[in-house]
């Protein structure tokens, strides 16, 4: 039996930050019955995984008692990667302790930014020192792949502002930054805000910010291998390599999508239908996932692997679009993969529309 990812999405949250559209509730009176119902459906599926990844939400507001009874449900493979996201605010060092011997074995911290500032513009429950604070807790209960999330072109950051998160984040024991620019969700406080849009940085310091946090990254041993994520040598996250890889995995939980023999379905975004039924809903959203189009679109987010035109329908067709898009600075070719560069990153879905029409 070959092991596959495993994601468990932890609907909880002490409140709604106004720019997320992650499904997730504040009732926390149901994190135990969500457990159970976690627990019945990973029994159900016989789920054999080779990564684990607590995502949210805010995993951290479950017990450390409830996430290793999750964990004791799951046949894991040996040398899993089992990731939990955590909110800074909701962390002590005994309940570090307390989940790193439960099993988890890698942390991703929701950062987002050490300047006060904008984490309360940002609706953030803690603030920067909060922040490093937990970062340091975690280091000494005995973590040592720590990930921590970056927002980037946030309401009023400066390229002076994010130089000092950088700077202090770097000098941080992390083994992994997600940086992720700031996207306007409709349905979101931020989306239905039309006065955030006159404070966010506008295109020219959009792209500017994002590649001086690429430059300073690696300069301080952080690698970028994917758009969006950085990481020191061997410590990149094995759960989202799945995804752009197109491997399969499990998904448990209101909300959770799953892809396992070609076919990608998702959880309705329901906690309470969850919790009640015997077996989680799943909707088909896709029934030839991992098709051509598809390898191509995430292959091309990968910048260290790329895609492989050796081992895709119509390499040479794509090789010959690419040309162009190479000579313009925008991509690489490294034998016979193609990769984006820094700058082709920003442009990233145009290229990716010119590749595979």
């Amino acid at each position: 039996m070959i092991p596959k990812g495993l994601y468990i999405h932890v609907p909880f949250c002490v409140r709604k930050c106004p720019y997320c559209d992650f499904y997730s509730e504040t009732d926390l009176t149901l994190t135990q019955p969500y457990t159970e119902a976690v627990i019945r459906n990973i029994n159900q599926r016989n789920c054999y995984a080779d990564t684990v990844y607590f995502g949210g939400g805010t995993p951290s507001l479950l017990t450390a008692k409830q996430i290793e009874n999750i964990l004791s449900a799951v046949k894991i493979a040996d040398g899993a990667e089992i990731t939990m996201e955590c909110n800074p605010n909701t962390v002590t060092e005994k309940y570090l302790r307390d989940i790193l011997s439960a099993g988890v074995n890698r942390i991703s911290f929701g950062i987002q930014s050490l300047d006060d500032g904008e984490l309360k513009m940002l609706g953030r429950i803690h603030d920067s020192q909060t922040a490093v604070n937990a970062v340091q807790l975690a280091y000494e209960a005995g973590f040592r792949n720590i990930s921590a999330d970056l927002m980037l072109c946030t309401a009023n950051q400066t390229m002076y502002s994010l130089g000092n998160t950088l700077e202090k984040l770097v000098k941080l024991p992390l083994t992994h930054v997600s940086a992720y620019m700031l996207k306007i969700e409709p349905d979101t406080p931020y989306g239905r805000n039309d006065s955030i849009l006159p404070l966010l940085p506008d295109e020219d310091e959009t792209a500017d910010m994002y590649l001086f946090a690429v430059k300073k990254l690696a300069e301080n041993g952080f690698e970028q291998y994917e758009i969006s994520n950085f990481a020191k040598d061997g410590f990149e996250s094995r759960h989202n390599l799945k995804y752009w890889r197109c491997e399969e995995y499990y998904g448990i939980g209101p909300s959770a999508h799953s892809f396992i023999d070609g076919v990608r379905r998702a959880c309705p975004k329901n906690l309470q239908q969850f919790i009640s039924q015997e077996t989680q809903t799943e909707l088909v959203t896709e029934e030839n996932g991992g098709d051509y189009e598809e390898q191509t679109m995430l292959s091309l987010r990968l910048t260290k692997e790329g895609l492989d035109l050796d081992k895709i329908s119509g390499g040479d067709e794509i090789s010959n679009r690419a040309k162009p898009l190479i000579n313009a600075g925008l991509m690489k070719r490294d034998g016979s993969r193609l990769m984006l560069t820094a700058e082709g990153c920003l442009v990233s879905n145009e290229i990716i529309c010119r590749l595979i029409v």
